[in-house]
């Protein structure tokens, strides 16, 4: 994954001055068939991570090394892994992850030596290791004890935090329009962390380091809309600092980092203060995407055409991008249309055209059957985690959805990484949701929303030959390419694709 900028150099700037044959995955360009052709911006098109919601640090060890490394994954996200209340009395909910009771290394999902074990084994597979970094509060339960057995108060959690560690506003944010209280009051009643604080930027400091130590990649920063912009530069400064102080052979520069930032467009805090930082979840890409596969209000696919920055989206470079995530298939983090597994085909074109598409830094999401918004992993009765893994690399155990290894959306994980940063070429559309296009010379994809099958001769710029389409059904477990596409020596290539489907080609495969 990318690091655009000298981070830790940047950072320590702005702290001082704000402290006084068948073809292999290979893009976007702009000559289009249906529109005006015009010059297209280079590419900046990054390879996909998977987000593993609530598995088990054995079990994403042994994900690593079957399914992402040879899908060809760059990265997994885990969920946090720091102690955390459990709530047992509300059925183990998922959010009790995001309620951190300490520093320690002690989760639902492990405890240290499996976390660090993991980390070693999906470094061996070429997979990378993204922690979910919970640094804006604390519990917000009036008591408890946490996975590693730590008893704790609200404002008082012995060892790490006392009431002068949180800010001053000790209630709900009322308004989202008032930025100090979007970013120094209670996130639905959530212990907020007096960011501001040097002893507290220390210890979260020293926990990020800690983290970094195992080998840990990069961070997610969860709730960082909830973090004055000021205050995460200067934690992630003496992160910087605490990283040099322990020679762990890392520097800030050297680890992803990318912000949790719900921005709509309507609000006080904007995404765009954070953009120093790392780059930045753009939550109304999975939103007008789902919209228009999902056919609201009439819109249709081939008005995806100029999807990007134009829209109001941030910058591509800056962008991490998913169809939804573990709040918005909830309908949390501010609700909206995103479509979900539950959406059937169309959640999984709309992965295809998100990994086919080359705007910003594409998260796909890994799920469990839910009926509850609350509810957690599948568990035993003692809230123990169900292991996903079963014998069938293709499934996973019941009530674990597992999008990720569905055929359709690995599959497109390794068309990305070949087409890489080529330009988007070729656009096509009949008008309303039957859309094509390529990537350079490396790759073309149809995605045929309709119920109607789609025959087509389409312009390419694919070398001459004969394609395997990864996404015909039983390629994920056909050895040989059955009804390959034939593109001709001046780079046309004739499809057929059924109603509600997708086609894929690119070069090496």
């Amino acid at each position: 994954m990318r690091q655009s900028f000298t981070l830790g150099a940047a950072l320590l700037a702005l702290t001082t001055l704000l402290m006084t044959g068948c073809a292999r995955p290979a893009g976007r360009a702009a000559a289009v068939e249906n529109a005006s052709a015009a010059p297209t911006p280079p590419s900046t098109a990054q390879p996909a991570m998977v987000h593993l919601f609530e598995w088990r640090w054995d079990d994403i060890a042994e994900e690593c090394e079957t399914v992402l490394g040879p899908n060809g994954y760059a990265a997994v996200q885990i969920s946090p892994p720091q102690e955390h209340v459990v709530l047992p009395e509300q059925g183990f909910p998922w959010w009790q992850r995001y309620q951190p009771v300490s520093y320690q290394l002690n989760s639902r999902s492990g405890d240290r030596a499996q976390l660090a074990a993991m980390i070693r084994r999906c470094h061996a597979a070429g997979v990378k290791v993204y922690a979910d970094a919970v640094i804006n509060h604390m519990a917000g339960v009036e008591t408890g004890i946490g996975s590693a057995g730590s008893t704790f108060t609200k404002y008082e959690y012995p060892g790490v935090y006392q009431p002068q560690d949180f800010n001053d506003c000790r209630r709900s944010i009322e308004t989202y329009q008032n930025h100090d209280e979007v970013t120094g009051c209670e996130l639905v009643g959530l212990a907020d962390l007096k960011t501001s604080a040097p002893y507290v930027q220390q210890r979260l400091a020293d926990y990020l380091t800690d983290l970094a130590s195992l080998g840990i990649d990069g961070f997610r920063i969860d709730a960082a809309k909830h973090i004055n912009a000021r205050d995460l530069a200067a934690i992630l400064a003496q992160f910087g600092r605490t990283l040099a102080d322990q020679n762990l052979g890392k520097t800030l520069d050297d680890l992803y980092i990318y912000q949790e930032v719900i921005d709509p467009g309507t609000e006080a805090v904007k995404k765009g203060e954070y953009y120093a930082y790392g780059d930045v979840f753009e939550f109304e890409y999975g939103r007008v995407v789902s919209e228009k596969f999902a056919g609201i209000d009439g819109q249709t696919l081939e008005q995806l055409e100029t999807l990007g920055e134009g829209w109001g989206l941030m910058p591509s470079d800056k962008a991490v991008v998913f169809i939804d995530n573990h709040d918005k298939q909830r309908g949390h983090g501010g609700g909206g249309n995103y479509l979900t597994y539950k959406d059937g085909p169309l959640y999984d074109l709309a992965n295809i055209f998100m990994l086919a598409h080359p705007y910003g830094t594409p998260l796909v999401m890994s799920s469990y059957d839910f009926g509850d918004g609350d509810q957690g992993p599948p568990a035993d009765a003692q809230g123990t985690t169900r292991s996903p893994l079963t014998a069938n690399p293709a499934q996973c155990a019941d009530g674990w959805i597992c999008e990720h290894r569905r055929g359709a959306i690995a599959h497109m994980v390794q068309w990305r990484n070949t087409v890489g940063n080529t330009p988007l070429v070729h656009w096509w559309s009949n008008g309303q949701n039957q859309i094509a296009f390529g990537r350079g010379d490396r790759g073309f994809v149809v995605i045929n929303r309709e119920t109607q099958p789609l025959t087509h001769t389409f312009q390419t710029s694919l070398p001459p030959g004969r394609y395997c389409n990864l996404l015909q059904p039983g390629a994920a477990t056909t050895p040989t390419c059955v009804n390959p596409v034939t593109v001709q020596p001046g780079g046309q290539a004739a499809f057929t694709v059924p109603g509600l489907g997708a086609a894929a080609i690119r070069v090496g495969a």
